[in-house]
């Protein structure tokens, strides 16, 4: 029926995982400036040190405690790990159409998850602290877009609750849109926007229809133009964009993309079998058991 379909409308949330950057702000606006302990977490994070990356968050979130992008990163680090453990950012998920429809096999690791929540929580607590003395506030709008697209992610392809999935994917893309409005180069917001277009666009005619009503749209071809307008001028988020945009290009058979971003990942981050892994795929190559993730 039509909630399988719309498990596939999960990855754009981990989207919404992105609603970051811009090139002039403030430096004292940790969303939209390169705070060196931030980038170097999310580096770690890139390369799946997922431990070593809550302690830098944690460590800068302690120094910060006001700051809601602080949990939005320790979030996120719970999220990007559990799906590193369900090979959810691969090939392997994304082409395989009875998994891209319904979700893992079997249940997220539960104190994982348990974790990722309390941080959710807290963001979203420091984030409507701020929205309601500024309801423009992009760090605000920032935090809500991503703890939104976040746990949309976690509630379709995680725990398969596909009801709360789309009203957390309605309201990551709503902020993502404010914050679009305020600040137009916040170019990282158009991971939300973008994945979102492309996943609901890919759906059924009959289930595209049904999510209309609830304000939910999708194209496939913007979709995946919004991803370019990250990888191009993204900040913290940028290579998340990519692999998306590298497996969204590998569905629609446009090779030469898909190579050329997982060979910059593999470039990248080359201490990490995933992209690596990923690559190899897509050239058709052999994967040595070591490129393994």
């Amino acid at each position: 029926m039509r909630w399988r379909s719309h498990s596939v409308a999960a990855l754009l949330l981990f989207s919404a995982a992105v609603c970051n950057a811009r090139a002039n702000a403030d430096a004292a606006s940790p969303a939209f400036s390169n705070v060196p302990e931030l980038v170097s977490g999310f580096q770690s994070l890139y390369l799946q040190n997922f431990t070593e990356a809550r302690e830098k968050f944690s460590k800068w979130e302690t120094q910060h405690p006001d700051e809601p992008f602080g949990e939005v990163a320790v979030a996120a680090s719970y999220l990007f790990e559990e799906f590193y453990r369900q090979n959810v950012l691969s090939s392997d998920f994304f082409l395989n159409e009875k998994r891209f429809l319904h979700g893992i096999e079997g249940k997220p690791d539960p104190e994982r998850m348990k974790s990722f929540q309390e941080a959710i929580l807290l963001a979203r607590r420091l984030a409507r602290q701020r929205l309601e003395k500024n309801e423009h506030d992009p760090e605000g709008l920032f935090a809500m877009a991503l703890s939104a697209g976040m746990e949309s992610d976690a509630d379709m392809i995680l725990k398969k609750e596909h009801i709360e999935a789309l009203k957390r994917l309605k309201e990551a893309n709503e902020h993502a849109k404010q914050l679009l409005a305020e600040q137009t180069d916040a170019n990282d917001a158009y991971v939300a926007l973008g994945a979102a277009n492309y996943i609901i666009g890919s759906l059924s005619g009959g289930t595209r229809f049904i999510l209309r009503f609830g304000g939910i749209h999708g194209d496939k071809k913007l979709g995946m133009e919004q991803l370019g307008k990250t990888i191009e001028n993204g900040r913290y988020l940028k290579p998340f964009a990519k692999i998306l945009l590298a497996l969204a290009a590998r569905r629609q058979k446009q090779n030469d993309l898909a190579q050329k971003l997982l060979r910059e990942l593999s470039e990248e981050f080359p201490e990490s079998p995933l992209y690596t892994a990923e690559y190899a795929k897509a050239m058709g190559w052999p994967i040595p058991a070591q490129m393994h993730p």
